[in-house]
């Protein structure tokens, strides 16, 4: 991450130095905006919407989240110091502070600083500076800062203030949310939780606006649900939804259809494309079947001890090939992971229910009207996911270059999606 907008302090300051509201913010908030991103944003990198409207409408509430980059502090609220109603900060005094110190006191001073052992035995990591022990010490940083009464606001210039790195390939994306992931998690489930840290703190609305986000590893059991259950079902000739001739198919629709719709529109009000909206809805299927469901094992299994806390870092550096197919918008699945053995698995389980769904209509020629009555949301729903899924089938059996599935996958994919469907059909 670099500075992109050399007026980036000089806004900053304009807030911190208001008269009326400016000595209550205790940090400046820019999005995270990244150099490299393709044209319809092969990976969902860019968090549009989250980025335009969810993080600036909590300006409203008491300010965004602190998410650890891209952010000019206030130096006594990251330093622990509560906020008073009437605190004022005397910036022509601090304007005319000079030191007093040579410049090698002040060089070796800068040393000790700067050393990794300066804060030992010190409170920073607890009540000052940054929060340790969690994989997203910004989020409960920030969350502490503004339980000490302070406030935060974001800021979005025209020309973006900051700029960094995303993701080239699709395992790198799948990592970093991982960690992403499992830190929110253990933050719900710590007693940093904003519902219960924030009590009479901050507000109920800023408290519920964390919920979402650390609540992202668990939408991983509904997604896996709807993955997989309507999929086995269908082949088993088991309903799990209304008939569509029923009247009780109308709010499941509604649902369905409006949701998509206004996301949609979401997507293309914050200057995203149609392709790139359905790239956003791919990533995020792929993320909750993967990313988040190893994020949720993972905290629970620490939570009981199994494990320990480790802190997987993100590779930024992609050969020339890898680079090109990302210019290409070709997803990259060239590596051996357990996230594409789950990706390739729930692909092929619902390529398998689709053709079996296509063999009940053709060979109940008679009564096919029937089927579809009985089955229609259940079919819709696997040639959904099936769509979803076609870069997967196009790297599994298609593509020919190095960002295809390694055949390991393939087979161990086609393996258990067949096991899966012969135990549910018998």
């Amino acid at each position: 991450m670099y500075s992109n907008n050399s007026k980036s302090i000089k806004y900053s300051l304009c807030i911190f130095m208001d008269e009326e509201k400016g000595d209550e913010i205790a940090y400046i908030q820019f999005p995270q905006k990244f150099n490299n991103l393709t044209k319809n944003d092969i990976y969902g990198s860019s968090f549009r919407v989250i980025q335009q409207l969810e993080l600036a409408g909590l300006d409203a509430n008491g300010g965004p989240m602190y998410i650890g980059t891209g952010c000019f502090h206030r130096r006594e609220a990251l330093c622990g110091k509560q906020y008073e109603k009437n605190y004022k900060v005397d910036w022509k005094k601090l304007n005319d502070t000079k030191a007093n110190e040579s410049a090698s006191v002040l060089e070796e001073t800068c040393k000790v600083l700067a050393s990794c052992t300066f804060e030992h035995n010190t409170p920073w990591g607890k009540e000052m500076g940054l929060k340790y022990g969690i994989l997203v010490e910004d989020i409960i940083t920030g969350l502490s800062i503004k339980c000490r009464g302070w406030k935060s606001m974001y800021l979005n210039p025209e020309r973006e203030g900051f700029l960094g790195v995303a993701p080239t390939t699709l395992l790198q994306l799948l990592v970093q949310h991982t960690r992403w992931a499992e830190g929110h998690l253990q933050i719900f489930l710590s007693r940093y939780c904003s519902l219960v840290y924030g009590y009479k703190r901050i507000p109920l609305k800023l408290r519920l606006a964390y919920c979402p986000f650390n609540l992202w590893a668990a939408n991983c059991l509904a997604t896996l649900y709807y993955v997989v259950v309507p999929c086995l079902c269908l082949l088993k000739g088991f309903s799990l939804f209304p008939k569509i001739s029923s009247p009780w198919v109308v709010p499941f629709v509604y649902v369905a259809f409006v949701h998509r719709a206004y996301s949609l529109g979401e997507f293309l009000w914050c200057g995203g494309t149609f392709r790139g909206w359905c790239n956003d809805q791919r990533v995020w299927l792929f993320k909750r079947t993967t990313s988040y469901f190893f994020a949720f094992f993972q905290t629970i299994l620490k939570l009981l001890g199994y494990s320990q806390l480790t802190y997987a870092l993100t590779a930024k550096v992609s050969d020339e090939n890898v680079s090109e197919r990302y210019e290409q918008e070709l997803i990259e699945f060239g590596a051996t992971s357990p996230m594409f053995d789950i990706l390739a698995t729930l692909a092929m389980l619902n390529l398998f229910g689709s053709f079996g769904a296509i063999k009940k209509v053709i060979l109940d020629a008679d009564e096919d009207f029937k089927v579809l009555d009985q089955f229609g949301l259940q079919i819709l729903l696997c040639l959904v996911l099936v769509t979803i899924n076609l870069p997967v089938y196009q790297a599994l059996f298609f593509r020919k270059d190095n960002g295809k599935m390694p055949s390991s996958v393939t087979y161990k994919s086609i393996i258990f999606a067949l096991l899966a469907c012969t135990v549910a059909m018998y």
